[in-house]
This record gives structure tokens, C-alpha cells and sequence, in this order.
């Protein structure tokens, strides 16, 4: 571990023209507009179903979260130690994508876009470069399995003397993030997801890794980060705990999005038994309401 911080000045005017917050905050605030923008159609397209009010606070929770990551103070902060760029990464990667992925935005698309648009997105999310991105394995290699390639070889200390690549880093904690939470707990469609127990194995394994990383990390076995021993230790510390309470939630959305097969089974024996087509409108509609935030 070395012992200089890498400081590109954010929070400063950029040329002595507009600060370097500004972008950010502007992205921010329109990607909150366009999501209101959408909602609003939802609800006119499909008064019935309408679009619920706790979906949209996610959205709304994840871009304030993105923002608090994104802007000083925390911002300034991480680009001068250690322990703030582990907030920012926990922030970016992992507690900001869980609540956009509650938002159940590609279920949101579905109900805004056209028939046509509606089944071309369909047929991407079924094409077979998705379902492999979609996979568990993948989405955990993208998401922790990166993190030892960060924090344990130089690429950390050149990506963050680069403002260009530090903002690539922080689009891959966002992407990898929301990848992994989806395919974890995701209330959006998510074709040959496995089945529940699988996926609490790969949560289980993020879960070690992120421990194992960590406890490196405070140990400074193998690590390669150009900062004070003690911000490395904190960054370590907060990794750990942060990650854990991170993680926690994300089994907590698995169990709450989570339905017996034997529902299902309810539903069909109903079906069965004379009402076909109530019982069977009345069996799909709930699992509509689970994946569409309705």
C-alpha cells in the first residue's frame, strides 16, 4: 500500500466554468423526469392497473441515493480518501441499484411503449446474448468478481488518476450492480431465471466474497492501493459492513418478491373446477401485480 491520494479536483469549476457536480446533478434530475414522464403515461394507457406509488418512490429513493454518491459532499470527499470511495462504491454498487431495480423499470417500458416497441423489447429480453448476461454467474463475476481486480493489481490506482476512466468505474458499479440485483430479486421479467434456492446460493457467494475481499483488504494482503494504511483500513471496514447490511436487503426483496410454486398449483385447480375463465384471470393478475409494480 502506498502512501499519495489521487485528487482530481472534483467539486471545483472545471476551466473555472461550471462546477463538476453540475452534469451529474443535471443527468439525475432528468432521468427522475422521464421516469414521472412515464408513470404518468402508465397510468393514462391502463387506468386499471395504474402504476404504483411504492415503485416509484424506489426510483425516485435509488436516484437520490445515486445523488448523494454522486455530488459533495461525499463527491470531494472520495476523491481525497479512501474510505470515501468505498461509500461511493457501496452507494453506486449496491444500495442505488437495488431501489431502481425494485422501480421495475423494464416493466415500466412495457406498459408506456407501443405494441410494436413492446415486442421488439421482448424479443431482446428473450434473445440468447441476454439470457447469458442475465445468468447468476455472470451477473456475480460483473459485479464482485471485478472487485479483486481493482483493489489487488494497479488497475485502481490508473483508473482513478483518469476522471475519464473513474467515471466508467462508477457506470460499471451502476450496471453490474443493477444486473445482479435484478437477477437476484427483480420484480421485472426475467426469462430462465433459476429458482429461488439457486439464487440464494449466488447471494450466499457474493456474500463471501465481499467478506473475503474485505478482510484482505484490512489485512493489506495482496492489495494494491495507493493511500494511508489507516483509510485502507476504514474503506475495509466499511466495505465489510455496508456490503453485509447491502446484501441483507437484497435477500430480504428475494423473500418478499418470492411465491410458492403451489400457488400456482392453487390456481389451476381452481381453474379447473368450472370457472375457467375468472378463476384463471384472477390467478394470473396477482403475478402481474408482483412482476409490474401495478
Amino acid at each position: 500500500m502506498g502512501h499519495h491520494l489521487h485528487g482530481h479536483g472534483h467539486g471545483h469549476a472545471a476551466g473555472g466554468g461550471t462546477p463538476d457536480w453540475v452534469p451529474p446533478a443535471l443527468m439525475l434530475l432528468v432521468a427522475a423526469a422521464v421516469h414521472l414522464l412515464l408513470v404518468r403515461r402508465a397510468r393514462r394507457r391502463h387506468p386499471v392497473l395504474g402504476w404504483s406509488r411504492w415503485r416509484t418512490g424506489c426510483f425516485l429513493g435509488g436516484i437520490l441515493l445515486l445523488g448523494v454518491a454522486l455530488l459533495p459532499p461525499v463527491a470531494p470527499f472520495a476523491h481525497e480518501d479512501f474510505r470515501g470511495h468505498m461509500v461511493q462504491h457501496l452507494l453506486i454498487g449496491m444500495y442505488a441499484p437495488l431501489a431502481l431495480v425494485l422501480a421495475a423499470p423494464v416493466t415500466l417500458l412495457l406498459r408506456t411503449l407501443p405494441a410494436s416497441g413492446g415486442r421488439r423489447l421482448t424479443a431482446v429480453l428473450h434473445s440468447p446474448p441476454a439470457r447469458v448476461i442475465a445468468h447468476p454467474a455472470v451477473a456475480l463475476a460483473l459485479s464482485t468478481g471485478g472487485l479483486a481486480a481493482l483493489y489487488f493489481t494497479p488497475l485502481y490506482n490508473a483508473i482513478t488518476a483518469d476522471p475519464a476512466a473513474h467515471w466508467l468505474l462508477h457506470a460499471h458499479f451502476l450496471l453490474s450492480g443493477c444486473l445482479f440485483a435484478h437477477v437476484i430479486a427483480g420484480p421485472d421479467p426475467a426469462p430462465a431465471r433459476p429458482g429461488v434456492r439457486a439464487r440464494l446460493v449466488y447471494l450466499g457467494v457474493a456474500v463471501a466474497a465481499h467478506a473475503v475481499i474485505s478482510q484482505l483488504m484490512y489485512g493489506g494482503f495482496w492489495v494494491d492501493i495507493h493511500a494511508p494504511v489507516d483509510q485502507v483500513r476504514g474503506g475495509a471496514e466499511i466495505m465489510y459492513y455496508g456490503g453485509d447490511l447491502a446484501e441483507l436487503l437484497l435477500a430480504a426483496a428475494l423473500v418478499a418478491t418470492w411465491r410458492p410454486e403451489r400457488r400456482r398449483g392453487v390456481g389451476r385447480s381452481t381453474a379447473g373446477r368450472g370457472a375457467a375463465g375468472r378463476s384463471a384471470g384472477r390467478g394470473v393478475v396477482p403475478a402481474r401485480n408482483v412482476s409490474g409494480g401495478s
